[in-house]
């Protein structure tokens, strides 16, 4: 849909990342976040979503004012503790904690929140707390959500724990908001280094492009990709288009 907003159907599931369904336009607080273009579609177009992803809430690239309203009707959403503190119906999920989703085809789909870093070490107090997500099942293949993650380190861990991953979709664009000397998200380098320790046979790009202050597009993420002989497992979505896995 734009920014880290992407729509999954996972076994039968209606699935939603992050949900940004405002206009182009500016949010003030510690920092100005200014987003640059609409939505590819909006949220009505996509139908019931079964369960919304939300590895945090506290800026607006990542759940904006439509993204708010779109959670009243969600049956299920996943973030961390402290956003379910702040956000009523929300379920908080600690690192390493799952709850499992029955699908259509009573299959059973976990979710596993994993631990995510919105920038360099200490930073939390700043950005607050962010999670990532693993989903995993009999038949189903295992998907890594990075969420606002930008230690590589920490996809080590995740790997170790809970891999071989299937499908890595890595929020990126070495987002810069100001505040610190160094991206608060992934940078396309440091994907290719995700790519490399997770080894997912697909790799969707995210978080990369509509917003002022992500620094590395979808051209960049490319590029690094294409450099390190890993273009293959590139599946870059294209804006208000489905593409099939």
């Amino acid at each position: 849909m734009g920014g880290p907003t992407l729509h999954l159907r996972v076994a039968g599931l209606s699935i939603l990342t992050d949900p940004t369904f405002d206009e182009p336009g500016s949010y003030e607080g510690g920092v100005t976040l200014t987003k640059l273009a609409p939505p590819a579609l909006p949220a009505e177009a996509l139908g019931p979503i079964d369960l919304v992803l939300l590895s945090h809430d506290q800026h607006a690239d990542n759940l904006d004012e439509a993204g708010r309203r779109l959670l009243d009707r969600v049956e299920t959403v996943l973030s961390t503790p402290e956003a379910a503190g702040r956000l009523p119906g929300v379920t908080g999920l600690a690192p390493w904690e799952h709850t499992t989703i029955t699908t259509p085809d009573d299959r059973e789909l976990t979710v596993t929140a994993v631990p995510a870093l919105h920038g360099p070490t200490g930073c939390e107090p700043i950005t607050g707390t962010v999670t990532g997500f693993v989903l995993s099942g009999k038949g189903i293949p295992t998907i890594y959500i990075s969420g606002d993650n930008a230690s590589v380190e920490l996809t080590r861990e995740i790997g170790e724990r809970l891999g071989p991953v299937d499908i890595a979709v890595l929020f990126a664009g070495a987002a810069d908001p100001g505040r610190f000397p160094v991206p608060v998200t992934l940078t396309s380098a440091e994907a290719v280094e995700v790519a490399r320790i997770l080894d997912p046979s697909v790799v969707i790009p995210v978080h990369t492009d509509g917003w002022a202050h992500f620094t590395e597009g979808a051209d960049r993420f490319t590029a690094a990709f294409e450099a390190a002989g890993l273009d293959a497992r590139l599946h870059t979505p294209v804006p208000g288009t489905y593409f099939d896995i």
